[in-house]
């Protein structure tokens, strides 16, 4: 987005208002980018955060973590109990280092989707008590400080959900006396309204935002939201796939926000499509790295479209006073550095045919054609080698999770969906199991949308039919249970739905085997002899419509008929939200 200030440049009249940047957001949606392998890796983020590289973006918002499904998956709160404080969990604070170490100037948003359910104390809802809140969110950004040297420079209220006066109010006031008078607040990233009006009516409110940030805005403001004087960004834009026409939307969007509705900064969801391509929004971020098993990434036209504007301006320029419509369609728009230094970006992402022509320059444009016109010489289309093909993921995988890698919590290639599994340690269990995966969420989240019942994290390919999985679990309380599945087919803002084969162990010595995540479609059930606080080894055997389960090596059941879901993700997961530790997990797919 761009954001312009006041004054006189180039002997032109600006609009008054400054460039602030254009941004990406992700929410849960990098989770594979963290895995892949070098160069590969450092490849992907350079040509995302880079300066004079790729898209340079500008800001980057990220989302702290609520233990909570925020569309594409779960991400880890740095506070999943009342008295636990962890800020190393989940890779948002590496992708915020990664980021600044490309680019030092790029600034930093943070906004929960979703949060710890002691937050709530008991209620799915986190203004009832606006201090417990406060402390919540303070915390993530004094922690982003002392830990890892971030400056948090904007800070969110709830994703696309309502906002309370007296928790920003609050939080303005906590921020202050915790000297962050530097961190700004936007409100409410969701519409223009109501949020503009109580502005207008409520003087301490209106002091409070700092900027007022709406959600697919459709390049239109209100005269509300206009006439707070407040500055104005699309604070979550795009979602559309990264192929050529979601580049030509990104395109029109990233002018026309400013030529239509005076927003100064926009932000693209999502940054990178690096998650599981089946799950809601598949392909929706600026490129796509969503194999690191493989190494393979490509590099979409938004990428480029983005650099058309960052490449060849940067937040504190100013746009100049110009109408910016095309008289037969498309737009553009013109900013300067006050300088000497002028950038005009054009679009033409509508059906017509125009000749601009002042005497000096005449410029024929091109339909669906996107131009930058500029001072400067310092932009560059970088191309790093061909990262490798494109790869299947392993039919034959397995993870001991003994591979420990501290800064992040989860491990590789398994996408939590409902809860948190994290790697764990228990020094004092027998050797072969001191290392283990751990479901930790104990407590059901105060949700920003229908999260499942039961925790549950998917893995491998969307494609397999034929499989074999196998994982030792141990259930720690006497009301937990825990399953392993086959044939997943749902994930993100879905998963409650999520259909596939489901062979469940409960610390009763009961067993079931349901066709639905919920639990309610049962195939097959009988005694199984699993306890508490023992491990216990669940297999899990697709072929073709028959399935069939056996529990240390021994058959358990077997000739049940499974027609549909023909095919879906690995799985692993709880059945309520209990501590459940998982080793050993294996899945071969033909």
């Amino acid at each position: 987005g761009l954001d312009g200030g006041e004054g006189e440049g180039m002997g032109t009249e600006r609009s008054g208002e400054q460039w602030d940047g254009c941004r990406s957001l992700q929410s849960a949606t990098s989770r594979l980018l963290v895995n892949y392998p070098e160069p590969y890796r450092s490849q992907i983020l350079d040509y995302l955060f880079k300066p004079n590289v790729g898209s340079a973006l500008q800001i980057l918002k990220v989302e702290i973590g609520g233990d909570a499904q925020s569309t594409d998956g779960t991400e880890p709160s740095h506070m999943h109990y009342e008295d636990d404080e962890n800020y190393f969990r989940g890779y948002e604070w590496w992708l915020m280092k990664e980021a600044k170490k490309r680019n030092p100037h790029i600034k930093l948003i943070g906004l929960p989707w979703a949060f710890p359910g002691w937050v709530g104390k008991g209620e799915n809802w986190p203004y009832d008590h606006p201090d417990v809140t406060v402390y919540y969110i303070v915390s993530w950004i004094l922690g982003a400080k002392k830990f890892h040297d971030l400056d948090i420079d904007y800070i969110g209220i709830w994703n696309e959900r309502s906002f309370n006066s007296k928790y920003i109010k609050l939080l303005r006031y906590t921020l202050d006396k915790q000297e962050l008078q530097r961190v700004r607040i936007i409100a409410s990233d969701n519409l223009w309204q109501p949020i503009s009006f109580f502005m207008m009516l409520d003087p301490e409110l209106r002091e409070a935002v700092d900027v007022i940030g709406a959600h697919y805005p459709g390049t239109r403001t209100v005269c509300s939201a206009l006439l707070t004087q407040k500055k104005l960004w699309a604070s979550e834009d795009y979602s559309t796939f990264n192929n050529e026409v979601g580049a030509g939307c990104w395109a029109r969007i990233l002018n026309q926000n400013f030529v239509n509705g005076n927003m100064t900064a926009t932000i693209a969801w999502n940054l990178v499509a690096s998650y599981y391509q089946e799950l809601p929004f598949g392909r929706s971020g600026l490129m796509t790295a969503q194999e690191p098993w493989s190494g393979h990434y490509t590099v979409n036209a938004p990428i480029w479209i983005t650099a058309h504007t960052t490449q060849f301006t940067q937040p504190g320029w100013h746009y100049l006073k110009v109408d910016g419509h095309l008289e037969a369609g498309g737009s553009y728009v013109a900013l300067t550095d006050g300088q000497g230094n002028l950038t005009i970006i054009i679009e033409t992402m509508v059906t017509f045919f125009v000749e601009v022509s002042e005497g000096v320059l005449t410029l024929n444009l091109g339909l669906d054609e996107v131009y930058t016109l500029t001072t400067l010489t310092t932009g560059h289309k970088n191309i790093f080698p061909d990262p490798p093909p494109s790869q299947p993921f392993p039919s034959n995988y397995k993870d001991d999770f003994n591979i420990r890698n501290p800064p992040f919590s989860e491990a590789p290639n398994f996408a939590d969906q409902t809860g948190v599994f994290e790697y764990f340690v228990n020094t004092s269990a027998p050797e072969e199991h001191t290392f283990t995966l751990r479901q930790v969420v104990t407590q059901r989240p105060i949700t920003w949308v229908a999260d499942a019942e039961n925790t549950i994290s998917v893995i491998g390919s969307y494609k397999w039919v034929n499989l074999t999985i196998t994982c030792d679990v141990y259930i720690e309380s006497e009301k937990g249970g825990a399953f392993v599945a086959g044939r997943v087919n749902k994930g993100g803002t879905y998963v409650r739905s999520a259909e596939g084969v489901f062979f469940w162990v409960f610390p009763d010595g009961t067993y079931q085997v349901t066709r639905d995540l919920f639990g309610e479609n049962i195939l097959m059930k009988g005694l199984s002899g699993v306890r508490p606080k023992v491990w216990h080894t669940l297999t899990l055997i697709l072929t073709g419509s028959n399935a069939s389960g056996m529990l240390n090596g021994y058959p358990l059941w077997e000739n049940v008929t499974v027609q549909d879901p023909g095919n879906g993700w690995a799985a692993i997961g709880t059945h309520s939200f209990e501590l459940t530790q998982f080793d050993n997990f294996q899945v071969q797919a033909s």
